[in-house]
């Protein structure tokens, strides 16, 4: 039984059931709704990372999505490139450990390639990062899940988990073999977990349709990318306020809007610095930004990510069912 159909519930229900496993899936919301973290048009897939094991996550994370598009017969991942700049040390250190493919590039080198943006710092480039669809990767794992036999119910809310025992608002189901909590910022109110949950703002730019994903690692850091129909996503990275899941906002502050205003027009010279749309998502983070993915008895705990777990989400949901499964 897997509690939470968001990208990474959905991924363990899909590997659950596509292994002849029987699972239901139980989501509080309809299906597409915005109010978690997996809603949106895209999210960054890159494999460079200032962390080796989470490069090395990525590689595996990439084979997963492809196996998921082979099933599903959508694009999910679109490979675009992607540029790491700013403090870029531990992004060269990590990825070189993996034997990822990167190149290094001086500022200007950088600029006169991509004279949409500015640097100031080294650049690392990455051929093999792009974007994942993100709303269009949860329905295909809903869809998909469902399709292999899996039960999935929308607007089913957990009230409790007691260890096998689910008590929803369809009455009390019992898991035979484990419940997966996959409740981002909800799982508080199922597990222990010692995390925060903020309230992360985007902007939407108008600008070049070709523009690789980037990771400018700077006090805040900030990221990009192209949101095809949307236009240049951007936004600050963990650096939202704290909130209550249930009482989050869905609109960009006034403050918020010209901060990211005053990046682009300073590292985004080939964008238009008026944005045309904003949005909010969800990041319910760990105190050392590192994922929750473990069994706890009849429990496993999993997508407590950080901010930064979407691109992993076939993996995720993989070794998730391993440990339900354990």
């Amino acid at each position: 039984m897997v509690v939470g159909a968001g990208a990474h519930g959905a991924a363990t229900a899909w590997h659950l059931a596509r292994r002849g496993r029987s699972v239901a899936l139980l989501e509080r919301f309809e299906p597409g709704h915005v109010r978690g973290s997996s809603h949106g048009g895209a999210r960054i897939f890159r494999l460079a990372y200032p962390h080796a094991g989470y490069a090395r996550m990525a590689v595996a994370a990439r084979d997963g999505w492809r196996e998921l598009e082979d099933d599903c017969g959508e694009v999910l991942l679109e490979v675009t490139g992607g540029i790491d700049h700013g403090d870029v040390q531990e992004v060269v250190d990590a990825t070189t450990a993996c034997g990822i493919p990167f190149e290094v590039l001086e500022p200007g080198a950088a600029a006169e390639r991509w004279p949409a943006m500015r640097f100031d710092r080294r650049v690392v480039f990455q051929p093999d990062a792009g974007r994942c669809y993100a709303d269009r990767a949860v329905a295909a794992l809903q869809r998909r899940a469902a399709d292999h036999g899996a039960d999935v119910r929308f607007g089913c809310d957990v009230a409790a988990v007691d260890g096998l025992e689910v008590r929803t608002s369809d009455g009390t189901w019992r898991a035979s073999e484990a419940v997966v909590v996959a409740a981002g910022a909800w799982a508080t109110r199922f597990v222990d977990v010692p995390v925060t949950v903020t309230e992360e703002r985007v902007l939407h730019f108008p600008g070049p349709t070709d523009l690789p994903s980037f990771i400018h690692w700077a006090e805040p850091s900030h990221y990009g990318l192209v949101t095809p129909g949307e236009g240049v996503k951007v936004g600050e990275h963990h650096a939202g306020p704290p909130v209550d899941p249930d009482g989050r906002g869905f609109e960009v502050p006034d403050e918020v809007r010209a901060r990211l205003v005053d990046y682009v027009r300073s590292w985004l010279p080939g964008l238009d610095p008026e944005p045309v749309t904003g949005t909010t998502c969800l990041y319910t983070t760990t105190p050392d930004e590192e994922f929750v993915l473990e069994r706890r008895g009849d429990l496993v705990v999993v997508s407590c990510c950080s901010g930064h777990g979407f691109k992993f989400t076939p993996e995720i949901g993989r070794r998730a069912a391993d440990l339900a499964l354990r």
